[in-house]
């Protein structure tokens, strides 16, 4: 519902007045796509957040929409980037974990834009195969993709599974310091400056065409390590503790009891261990925050503000605690939910939507930006729609769907979010159902509640419309079971081992066997 405002007190003072063209066809401008990585959609001040510093950010809010319940179409980072690339679901187009990269096998917007003779530039992290894929990018700058073109083939074990210790360590050293991750957004941001400068005296637009840049922010995905002085804006005193943080309220449920065990979370965390961990966190936001803030002010200074749009989003969330749980993989709304804002001169100022929407929506957000009407096959056969026109208002009135099939899951799970209701499908196990406009916090499982019978069958019929659940789970596990044995199997994937973050260019992988 269009109309609540941000609390962004004199922030608004800064917005311009809103445009009077908010109807019909969009005139074609360039368009600013910002992309961060494992962004908790709660850890931005324009979405409430009491602690986090993110002025910049909260900034563009208020000069633009900002979506309240946007969702990653997988919460993990490859799928993720696949089904924003191709506007398709994971189910669709398999790429099921982080060893099933985006290699340019099922086409894309880029591929589209480019083919039109747009400049469709990325500057940042894809986390896609290899900088020689045709992956719809016309020039790709410090990328940073999978490992040695292959990713972590040790995810795609699903028997057995094995644990990953070093999930609990980067938990355990957390706080202060330098990281390569840090110095790479800093680089990022530098080279996006740098071309918008180049833009604005007209080096991107050889056809006459709007150009697209992709600057795609690597924090504040882990480490979680802060630059000092961001660290201690946070001090650990003022940190409350995560919801169901503590043993005895963790959620009873077998698929996130798996995902604690493998991820060698089972055994408590200290209170003051939680609390840096989480300002390490909360410093790296406000890391990103500052570089995004460069790249805007670029923008504003060039004089390419009034001719180009603004998306800003994040490939997944983190679970920052809750649960008893850090890292994403699951379909709670701290991890499978994203920051999604929209801003431009011919936008709304200070709006907000409950609209649900999802990543597959870029592609058509994508091209209307920039004024390329969709082909009949993408018409016909690409589930997501375009959110300008939410942004001005209107409502789509559907639901939005995301799926896992990747490292410390024995059977998939689908979410499904429908108005206030999510409901959360898990192949072999018991389905889970919230309703989040009373139980925000996802507290109070309604699943085996018999006066929500009715809404459980509805959202599962509703998924199944949409996704076989067994059949995409059946897919997913013979796909990973190939992989792994062309790889060697289980025992060569085993002592090649697995790493906790994909190193920047020019990093040697640290792999831990």
């Amino acid at each position: 519902m269009l109309g609540a405002k941000n609390d962004l007190g004199s922030l608004a003072m800064l917005i311009r007045p809103v445009p009077s063209m908010l109807e019909g066809d969009m005139e074609p401008k360039n368009l600013l796509f910002i992309l961060s990585d494992e962004h908790n959609r709660d850890s931005l001040g324009c979405y409430g957040h009491s602690l986090v510093q993110t002025p910049h950010l909260d900034r563009l809010a208020a000069g633009g929409v900002r979506f309240d319940s946007a969702y990653t179409n997988c919460p993990i980072c490859v799928p993720a980037r696949a089904s924003l690339a191709t506007g398709r679901y994971v189910a669709d187009i398999g790429y099921w974990d982080n060893a099933f990269p985006y290699e340019g096998r099922v086409p894309g917007w880029g591929h589209h834009l480019a083919a039109q003779g747009h400049i469709v530039d990325s500057i940042g992290k894809l986390h896609y195969r290899g900088e020689s894929d045709d992956d719809g990018f016309t020039n790709k700058i410090i990328p940073l993709n999978v490992v040695d073109g292959v990713g972590d083939v040790m995810g795609s074990i699903r028997d057995e599974i094995p644990h990953r210790e070093g999930m609990r360590d980067g938990v355990k050293t957390a706080g202060p310091g330098e990281s390569t991750y840090l110095d790479y957004d800093v680089d990022i941001a530098r080279k996006s400056c740098d071309w918008l400068k180049a833009a604005a005296a007209g080096e991107k637009t050889p056809a006459g065409k709007p150009w697209m840049l992709f600057a795609s922010f690597v924090c504040p995905h882990p480490p979680f390590i802060a630059p000092p002085e961001l660290y201690d804006l946070y001090p650990l005193d003022q940190i409350p503790l995560p919801v169901q943080n503590r043993v005895g309220d963790q959620p009873d449920h077998p698929a996130i009891a798996t995902l604690r065990d493998i991820m060698c979370y089972a055994d408590p965390f200290s209170e003051e261990e939680v609390r840096r961990v989480t300002a390490a966190y909360y410093g790296a936001c406000t890391h990103l925050d500052l570089q995004i803030g460069k790249v805007l002010e670029t923008l504003e200074q060039t004089g390419l503000a009034e001719t180009t749009r603004i998306i800003y989003t994040s490939d997944h969330g983190e679970s920052m605690g809750r649960r008893g749980l850090w890292g994403k993989f699951t379909m709670y709304e701290e991890s499978v939910a994203v920051p999604f804002i929209m801003a431009g001169p011919d936008l709304p100022s200070a709006e907000s939507t409950d609209d649900p929407v999802s990543l597959v929506d870029c592609y058509q957000t994508i091209l209307e930006a920039v004024g390329e009407p969709l082909t009949e096959v993408e018409r016909n056969e690409l589930p997501g729609s375009s959110l300008w026109q939410v942004a001005r208002g209107e409502s789509l009135d559907r639901s939005v769907m995301s799926e896992y099939h990747a490292v410390a899951s024995r059977g998939g799970s689908f979410m499904l979010r429908r108005g206030n209701f999510k409901y959360v499908h898990y192949v072999g196990v018991r389905p889970q159902l919230f309703d989040l406009a009373a139980d925000p916090l996802e507290t109070n499982d309604l699943a085996e509640d018999p006066t929500h019978a009715e809404e459980l069958q509805a959202l599962e019929a509703e998924l199944r419309s949409i996704v076989d659940p067994d059949d995409v789970d059946a897919r997913a596990k013979s796909d990973q079971r190939s992989l792994v044995d062309q790889h060697g199997g289980r025992e060569t994937v085993l002592q090649r081992g697995s790493f906790v973050n994909s190193p920047v260019p020019g990093e040697d992988p640290q792999f831990r066997r």
